[in-house]
């Protein structure tokens, strides 16, 4: 395996910004200092650039098996690196769907196979997501799996999310829960306000997505057991969380970028590439998010990473499917957004993008130290740079932010030792 030197850069952790160089050998972090009289097979000049721990997706679709055409686990990992992303949790919503061990099996081989950022599985709450019968939880860990979910459908039977948590808890299990409420929900397509009037679409209520937050604390609270809410859209919501956080319950939660720094109003062109579930809502949802962020009541940024193909987004606003490609946009946004603006410091970005995720999934915390396993990304913070979707490395190009101006770039994505972009 080829040592590299990574020289000139500043390190970030979740505390402290550091500079200094950083040797990688055989795998690992070996020296972090001043080495300016070490050599390496591989020189990178980070000047003026962040050296950050790999980031972690706790939260994206791969869509294999039975959707190849929309991503492949080989086209998605690699846009997953290019992302500076080095693991990422892949959602079982596939055809078949992840709810027997041998799927959970092949999901990590495809993974090693493709030789990218690492891929975990996220396997099914329940059988064939349909509800009503839980999965045999313990096997599936066992399998691989890091998480459960159903998400793309909400578990709606309280009775049967009770008894996923109560089980998860004599685990040790994470549950994730996609929180919508499909009989407030129900065929919306938007978020329900005054755009989404304007446009003549079906509104999507924040109460679809409050009634099920504050149902999944009540049940975590009520058994003492740990869950954590999917892609938190809402002013509401938020607020749902703190008030837990504060009274002791065990819920954690994820927003994802495009719920801080996109609101409702592209939809009045009728781009379908801003259909997402949940919808993006308003500047005061906004808002809402970003002081999540900056006061801990969100844990992690994850990217919802969703795509499909361009005759499944070239449809009429009401038959295209939710979901926008995230990976290669995910750091540069919580950058320009977060960063820029003030409201966190790249520390800040570590802990949401790469520490918090991991702990959460139980995977070893990436750290820019030595003998720690060297999954590191090398970020340009002053590298402007335009968003064009057909230069994405995922096979689907339904990217929202196509042709919006970012600042900073991920350069160089390590994993393992060895430079993957």
């Amino acid at each position: 395996m080829s040592s590299i030197l990574i020289k000139n850069g500043t390190i970030a952790d979740t505390v402290t910004e550091t500079p200094a160089d950083v040797l990688i050998e055989d795998g690992r972090i070996a020296r972090v200092g001043s080495l300016g009289d070490v050599s390496a097979d591989k020189i990178i000049d980070a000047a003026g650039m962040y050296v950050l721990p790999g980031l972690v997706d706790m939260h994206c679709h791969l869509r294999e098996p039975g959707f190849e055409h929309k991503e492949t686990i080989e086209t998605g990992a690699l846009s997953a690196v290019k992302g500076g992303f080095t693991s990422v949790a892949c959602m079982p919503n596939t055809n078949p769907v992840i709810d027997v061990p041998a799927l959970a099996r092949y999901i990590i081989m495809r993974g090693e196979e493709a030789g990218y950022a690492r891929v975990y599985p996220i396997a099914c709450i329940t059988k064939g997501m349909k509800g009503e019968e839980l999965t045999e939880m313990a096997a599936l860990m066992g399998a691989g799996a890091v998480a459960f979910s159903d998400d793309g459908r909400p578990v709606s039977d309280s009775g049967v999310m009770r008894n996923a948590l109560e089980y998860a808890k004599t685990f040790n299990l994470l549950i994730i829960d996609h929180a919508e409420d499909k009989s407030v929900s129900g065929d919306g397509v938007a978020n329900e306000g005054a755009n989404a009037t304007i446009a003549g679409l079906r509104g999507i209520s924040r109460a679809a997505e409050e009634i099920m937050i504050a149902r999944d604390i009540v049940l975590a609270e009520t058994l003492g057991a740990k869950v954590h809410i999917a892609h938190v859209s809402t002013a509401g919501g938020v607020e749902l969380i703190r008030e837990a956080k504060q009274r002791g319950v065990r819920v954690t939660c994820e927003t994802c970028p495009h719920y801080f720094s996109a609101t409702d109003e592209e939809i009045l062109s009728y781009n379908t590439n801003a259909k997402i579930n949940p919808p993006l809502r308003e500047q005061s949802d906004c808002e809402a998010i970003i002081d999540g962020i900056r006061d801990g009541t969100i844990d992690v940024i994850a990217t919802d990473h969703a795509p499909h193909t361009r005759e499944e987004k070239n449809r009429e606003f009401d038959l295209a499917p939710f979901g926008t490609v995230g990976f290669e946009t995910a750091l540069s946004l919580a950058y320009t957004y977060l960063a820029e603006t003030g409201v966190i410091g790249m520390p800040g970005i570590v802990k949401l993008m790469s520490h918090n995720p991991s702990r959460l999934l139980g995977l070893p915390v990436v750290s820019i130290k030595p003998g720690a396993m060297a999954d590191v990304t090398v970020f340009d913070p002053e590298c402007e740079w335009t968003v064009r979707a057909d230069e994405l490395s995922s096979k689907s190009k339904n990217c929202l932010y196509d042709g919006w101006r970012l600042k900073g770039k991920v350069i160089h994505t390590i994993v393992g030792g060895e430079l993957k972009c």
